[in-house]
């Protein structure tokens, strides 16, 4: 598979990984993974939201890789991992359990951190065996678990029937997104970013966005949609930490205080003034710092506490 059509700029570029593999899922679907960081390391596993890829987590793997494992990996349809004719939330937690077992040795430990889709994809695996072998702790980076479109602010109007239906077709669209013009940047910022987002930031994510493809955007939407994953953060018993915006028009603050209150084991919250939904790539050192945090806090702990088996090469 070819890289993605985009570049990114700058800071924003992706790292260039240590080693790259083919993770398959449940339903025979590939997904691409990237390995960064020496072996042997502490592991972070990077769970990417809709319509973004490996590249959104580019400033959190430049620098966890300089004494971590980052495994980062493409949600199907996304980046270099093929479309599928299944898009669920039970496929989100087949394929990262799939990524799991792909680069993890038996038993070992890591900080599994989630951004929008990537955050509901860690509460629609929490229950799943291998998510809780692996799992030392988690990070929900501006996501939610319901309600998706009834409390998004994407269009500012009152809350209701219009403004949810009108909502969904929006970000439901099977329009072409097309070249990241000016008009391009201004609608992604004010949609998915804080007013203080630099003309760099915006940039990237506007390319990153702009080269998931349409199928695969509208089709993962209608999942979005639905989504009814209060269970899910229910069974989320691991160390959890919440980050969001203040600002998020995509996933309003109101998700973040809802997890926040119906986890069993949440051990921080931070609400980030002025920014918007995009909160790896707008506030990049507070979300490296909290996963390095629960690293240090949980999986080296855990580490310490019990060694774990070598994992195979091409396992």
């Amino acid at each position: 598979m070819s890289r993605p059509t985009y570049e990114a700029p700058g800071a924003y570029a992706p790292p260039v990984p240590a080693r790259e593999l083919t993770a398959h899922s449940a339903d025979g679907s590939r997904l691409h993974v990237e390995v960064h960081g020496p072996e042997g390391a502490p592991a972070v596993v990077l769970a990417h939201g809709w319509t973004c890829s490996t590249a959104f987590w580019a400033a959190q793997i430049r620098d966890l890789a300089a004494d971590h494992r980052v495994i980062a990996y493409d949600q199907r349809g996304h980046g270099r991992s093929p479309a599928s004719q299944r898009y669920s939330t039970e496929a989100l937690a087949d394929d990262l359990e799939a990524v799991l077992a792909a680069t993890l040795a038996p038993g070992e430990k890591a900080v599994l951190a989630g951004h929008s889709m990537g955050g509901m994809t860690l509460m629609a695996a929490s229950a799943r065996p291998r998510f809780q072998e692996h799992a030392a702790a988690a990070l929900l980076c501006s996501t939610g678990s319901t309600r998706l479109v009834e409390e998004s602010r994407v269009l500012p109007w009152r809350a209701g029937r219009l403004r949810t239906r009108l909502t969904g077709a929006v970000l439901g669209s099977r329009a072409p997104l097309g070249p990241v013009t000016p008009v391009a940047r201004r609608i992604l910022k004010y949609a998915t970013m804080g007013p203080g987002s630099s003309p760099a930031m915006v940039e990237a994510c506007a390319r990153i966005v702009h080269a998931c493809p349409r199928g695969v955007r509208h089709a993962w939407s209608a999942v979005l949609a639905s989504l009814d994953l209060d269970a899910g953060v229910r069974e989320l018993r691991v160390p959890t930490a919440v980050v969001a915006g203040s600002v998020d028009r995509m996933t309003p603050v109101v998700h973040a205080r809802a997890l926040v209150a119906a986890l069993p084991n949440c051990v921080g919250s931070t609400e980030l003034p002025g920014l918007g939904h995009m909160t790896p790539v707008e506030a990049p050192e507070l979300v490296t710092a909290r996963i390095r945090e629960l690293v240090a806090t949980y999986a080296v702990r855990a580490a310490e506490a019990e060694p774990v088996a070598e994992i195979k090469e091409g396992a």
